[in-house]
């Protein structure tokens, strides 16, 4: 029988967004069918057919656009809260009373309309963030305890299933490879430009893309605990926090609505108690409760922080609310890590120094510590024997390989007994003239801010290597960019050693160097800042950072894919490791408090003038609700300049 044709799907940075349509919204419809009344019952009014033809058209308005924010406000008031809506509701119903019912229904349909537009802007919101959903494949292929396959959905897949990943395909599942050799595209999870290598014993993703090879995965991490499962409950907690702004005019708006109606009341009884018409009274009451109204002013923070965040997302970079998102344009002291924040986490051999005892050169050196190194897990390994590939040496085969933690490796290579570790246990045994030698070296080497590992064969040392992380290649620029936008240049916060950290900080453009740290230290220094007045943003990468990072006034963790504090301990998470994304993002939270303000002078402005119009002349109805909504509607869509693309590119110039 013919093998199955493999299945090809988008690469994951095709995945299409999903988009919420408009009409799938039910304020839309609502307001879709209050309009649509709306200019019917208009046209036969115009056209001077008979009252009880466009009446109930009317009357079909104020039912279908002032249901849902009549019933939003009745439950309010039921709490004790009054709401905008409510006040909306009544003022269109007051207008109906005295005869307006044209224009009552003309504010019921711009109310509607703005309440659509508001919701639409939400669900855009989130859908841009969600699309991460779209990432993991819906279905993927179990192999069953029989040999056979089956097609199961992604959800339904527990720890210790084994699935079949073919060529082409999204991977289902956060999982190791247990056989099989292929390229990854990892992009949408690390941000890694080119696919990684991957073979058995590596970590996959789920929503990752494969490429030419057939992988056999063990399932390490149910459904809802995968990467992508978490990022995208992380970032739906977004839209349900409010910012300290938002929280500030949400009870501003109490007072203020119940001021209002205690205003509205008085602008009626006041003329009539001086002998004024009824119809006059009401009708200027009725106006004025309409413009006085806050909602341009409610809607101007959220949009814009929302926005904000969605932009953020669709770049790698996960806020995790509006809160923390309008905390980032605060800030005014940074505080960086140096290993996988600032360097690559990666590391790799910087120096080869043989000694004369050991005869060997170089490369022979290099060699005989890839042989020894290549069964090892450890990165530092790992980096030894890469090296080797790059020079092209040949790699022989070990034997008896053991692993010590803390303390190095053991081999057989050649008949010989080769032994890579730290220098301070391989140096702590009696001293001789190599073992001088070996110690000179090593000092030579972490003065100058390397990791020194000693090699001995046969019980000689014959060699030191020198490995060092290197810096990520935005470091430079992204240090620059936030000492512009906090007005003081960043601190560096590391536990490793004073040298490595000082040859960074020149690398980079630090001066202010804080090295050898354990993790209390590192809290105790972003007090210090704090005491001193400062809101300090540290950036980490979620393991030994974690107290920092909640310590600090915001933190931000570079997403290091997996890690389980990167997710849940920081602030907001870098997906990618693109370093540029922080100051971008802080440059854009920047916009959005700009945004906000730019908001509130125009809800502002527009209230201010529409309530003096009404007191001091005679504001016409028609007027007052095309000004009032207006502005809100204004107000709204000026917040979500910040979704477009652009936004994002001009934070990051």
């Amino acid at each position: 029988m013919a093998a199955p044709a493999p299945v090809t799907a988008p690469s994951p940075r095709a995945v299409p967004q999903r988009r919420t349509r408009v009409f799938a919204l039910p304020e839309a419809r609502w307001a879709a069918a209050a309009l649509g009344l709306f200019l019917f019952a208009l046209v036969l009014q115009l056209t001077g057919t008979p009252a009880w033809l466009w009446g109930p058209l009317y009357a079909a308005v104020y039912i279908t656009g002032g249901w849902e924010p009549g019933w939003a406000g009745l439950k309010a008031l039921a709490d004790k809260t009054l709401d905008v809506d409510v006040l909306m509701v009544a003022a269109a119903l007051g207008a109906a009373a005295i005869g307006q019912v044209m224009d009552g229904a003309l504010l019921i349909v711009i109310f509607a309309t703005s309440g659509a537009l508001e919701a639409l802007a939400t669900a855009r919101t989130a859908d841009s963030v969600r699309g991460l959903l779209d990432l993991a494949p819906a279905t993927a292929t179990r192999l069953t305890d029989a040999g056979g396959e089956e097609q199961v959905a992604t959800e339904s897949l527990v720890v210790g299933d084994e699935i079949l990943v073919r060529p082409g395909e999204r991977i289902g599942a956060d999982g190791r490879i247990l056989d099989g050799t292929s390229d990854v595209d990892q992009a949408t999870i690390t941000g890694e430009p080119l696919p990684v290598a991957k073979q058995a014993g590596d970590e996959v993703f789920a929503g990752t893309h494969n490429g030419g090879g057939a992988l056999r995965v063990a399932v390490e991490r149910d459904a809802a605990d995968s990467v992508i499962a978490r990022i995208v409950a992380m970032v739906e907690e977004a839209s349900e926090t409010k910012a300290p702004t938002q929280l500030f005019i949400e009870k501003v708006e109490q007072r203020y609505a119940v001021g209002m109606v205690a205003a509205t009341l008085a602008i009626f009884a006041v003329p009539l108690a001086f002998g004024a018409e009824v119809t006059g009274a009401l009708l200027r009451a009725m106006t004025f409760m309409i413009v006085a109204s806050p909602c341009a002013v409610v809607l101007a923070t959220m949009p814009p922080l929302l926005s904000a965040i969605a932009n953020a997302g669709r770049h790698g970079v996960l806020v995790k609310s509006a809160v923390v998102m309008e905390r980032l344009g605060h800030i005014d002291a940074v505080a960086l890590d140096k290993t996988g924040t600032l360097t690559e986490g990666s590391p790799y051999v910087a120096d080869v120094r043989p000694l004369p005892a050991g005869g060997l050169d170089a490369d022979g050196l290099l060699a005989l510590a890839a042989a020894a190194e290549h069964p090892s897990e450890h990165p530092l390994g790992r980096a030894v024997v890469a090296a080797a590939r790059a020079r092209g040496l040949p790699i022989e085969a070990a034997a008896d390989f053991t692993s010590t933690p803390g303390v190095g490796i053991t081999a057989t290579v050649a008949d010989a007994r080769v032994v890579v570790g730290t220098p301070a246990r391989l140096l702590s045994g009696p001293a001789s003239p190599p073992a001088a030698a070996a110690a000179n070296l090593v000092a030579e080497l972490e003065d100058k801010g390397r990791t020194a590992v000693i090699v001995v064969c046969d019980e000689i040392y014959v060699g030191v290597l020198g490995l060092a992380d290197r810096p990520r290649p935005a470091a430079a620029d992204t240090t620059a960019r936030l000492t512009a936008l906090a007005g003081t240049p960043p601190m560096l916060i590391t536990g490793d050693n004073a040298a490595a950290a000082a040859r960074l900080a020149a690398e980079v453009g630090i001066t202010d160097v804080r090295a050898s740290l354990l993790p209390q230290d590192k809290v105790a220094a972003i007090r210090t800042q704090q005491q001193a007045g400062r809101n300090v943003l540290v950036v980490g990468d979620g393991v030994n950072d974690a107290p920092a990072l909640a310590a600090a006034h915001t933190g931000i963790a570079m997403g290091r894919a997996g890690s389980d504090l990167a997710l849940d301990s920081a602030d907001a998470v870098i997906v990618r490791d693109d370093l540029t994304a922080i100051p971008t993002t802080v440059a854009l939270s920047r916009r959005a408090r700009r945004l906000v303000v730019q908001n509130l002078t125009l809800a502002a402005v527009f209230i201010t003038g529409l309530v003096i119009w009404d007191l001091a002349g005679h504001l016409p109805l028609p007027l007052a609700v095309a000004g009032h909504e207006g502005s809100t509607v204004l107000v709204g869509l000026n917040g979500l300049r910040l979704l477009r693309e652009s936004a994002w590119h001009r934070a990051a110039a």
